[in-house]
């Protein structure tokens, strides 16, 4: 008996039960569907966690120093800050960037300062930031961007008040280094951070809370930052929440006159390195911190200051969500065997009752093998119809959207399961198959 005879006994075979054969194949259809599900979580759950990180700048390092105490960095007080401005992309232009900027801070390679209060370890200091922009001993730096952040600021606009998230004093590469751009308006520009210009951009939380609406009337408008008057020069483009920190509950303006208005001539907060590309990171990383130990005179045992590198989160949250990824597959693989277990029950349910017609056929010259065919070919039908339904619901159900969080199917966990069904098709079918065959047919004529 060739094939398409076997096919067409394996079709009536199924067919003739409809409602059994049916429930059988649901067995596999949850199974795939609820394979290519789980896993759609999982990836979209990765997808989301690695775009939450690299909303922070995925080729950035931000340094801060780990080191605190009371009082301020003795030092020159306003100094000239010229030349902070032309800092992003210096490194690897040759040099140039912060001009007079040294005084804001002190000479940060002396050991230890004393203010007349307490002698504290030096911490970050626009020196520091002019330090690494040096394309010589620090070739991968594409841009440097000194911060300082403003605490407890209220935004006044017209009888509304906002308080701030944060409020960033920095240089005209900040955007760059921090994956931002503009939704409306122009950015900070060199001869703003010269001139000391109290313009700033918003984010769209701020914008939205003190003149209503969406925010795009407040482009070109004065509003006080706990009684200083900023010009609203730009609206930031909306990047959404991070866990509970809204990241557009922002204020971002030159550095120059954050020191001058909001902050003092102290230390700076952190810097904003920016690597050259994603692949040189880990070299820009090292170059910053081997410039940075010289300067403040510390070794990798005793550093007085942290570099975070999202590359290395993103590495670490990559395997974390790829287990957590597996583990949902592995559970919903537990349901495709259930289903296989069910796919056996049911063929050798079919196997005793088809008996006698197995003794028939046996007993007019059908083979072995046509037995085995025959009943094997059921199971694989019952189990690639079943697979094709769940792969439909699996891939409807994996566009979906809850929330934030979107589902994203992983074309993989398709071929996968479905493969993975037919496999046990044959697999849980063999059994029933070879016992169907191996019926003597005079047993089985005599079968009632």
């Amino acid at each position: 008996m060739n094939l398409r005879e076997s096919a067409r006994f394996a079709v009536r075979g199924v067919m003739a039960n409809k409602l059994r054969s049916l429930l059988t194949m649901s067995g596999i259809l949850i199974g795939v569907a609820a394979v290519i599900i789980l896993i759609a979580a999982g990836t979209g759950a990765s997808a989301s966690v690695q775009k939450s990180v690299s909303s922070l700048g995925s080729n950035t390092l931000t340094i801060t120093s780990t080191t605190t105490g009371a009082g301020s960095r003795g030092g020159g007080a306003r100094g000239g800050a010229g030349g902070l401005g032309a800092l992003g992309g210096a490194a690897r232009a040759g040099g140039g960037g912060f001009g007079g900027a040294g005084g804001a801070g002190g000479a940060a390679s002396s050991s230890t300062v004393n203010n007349g209060t307490l002698v504290q370890q030096p911490q970050l200091t626009l020196d520091d930031a002019q330090a690494l922009v040096d394309e010589t001993q620090a070739p991968d730096v594409a841009s440097v961007a000194p911060v300082v952040t403003a605490p407890s600021v209220t935004a006044t606009y017209e009888g509304a008040s906002h308080t701030v998230g944060t409020f960033t004093g920095s240089t005209p590469s900040y955007l760059t280094n921090d994956n931002d751009s503009l939704q409306a308006g122009v950015p900070i520009s060199d001869s703003d951070y010269t001139a000391r210009k109290r313009i700033c951009l918003v984010g769209t939380t701020v914008a939205v809370d003190l003149i209503g609406g969406d925010g795009s009337a407040i482009l070109g408008q004065t509003v006080q930052f706990n009684g200083i008057a900023y010009q609203v020069v730009g609206i930031l483009t909306a990047k959404g929440s991070s866990g509970p920190q809204d990241q557009d509950d922002r204020v971002v303006a030159p550095l120059t006159a954050v020191q001058d208005t909001l902050t003092g001539y102290g230390t700076i907060s952190s810097i904003s390195v920016k690597a050259a590309s994603s692949t040189e990171v880990t070299a820009a990383q090292d170059e910053v911190t081997s410039i940075l130990n010289q300067r403040h005179h510390v070794t990798a045992a005793n550093e007085d200051f942290s570099i975070f590198n999202p590359t290395s989160i993103l590495s670490a949250l990559g395997t974390i969500t790829g287990v957590f990824t597996i583990l949902l597959g592995g559970v919903a693989g537990i349901s495709l065997l259930v289903g296989g277990i069910g796919v056996m029950n049911i063929m050798l349910v079919t196997v005793t009752e088809r008996t006698r017609e197995i003794g028939i056929r046996k007993a007019i010259g059908a083979q072995k093998s046509d037995i085995v065919g025959q009943f094997l070919m059921e199971a694989v039908m019952l189990s690639v119809f079943g697979g094709l339904i769940g792969v439909v619901i699996g891939v409807l159900v994996g566009q979906l959207q809850f929330g934030t969080f979107q589902l994203v199917v992983a074309p993989y966990s398709v071929v996968l399961a479905f493969g993975v069904s037919v496999a046990i098709g044959l697999f849980f079918g063999i059994y029933p198959a070879n016992r169907a065959a191996s019926l003597r047919p005079i047993d089985a004529l005599r079968y009632e």
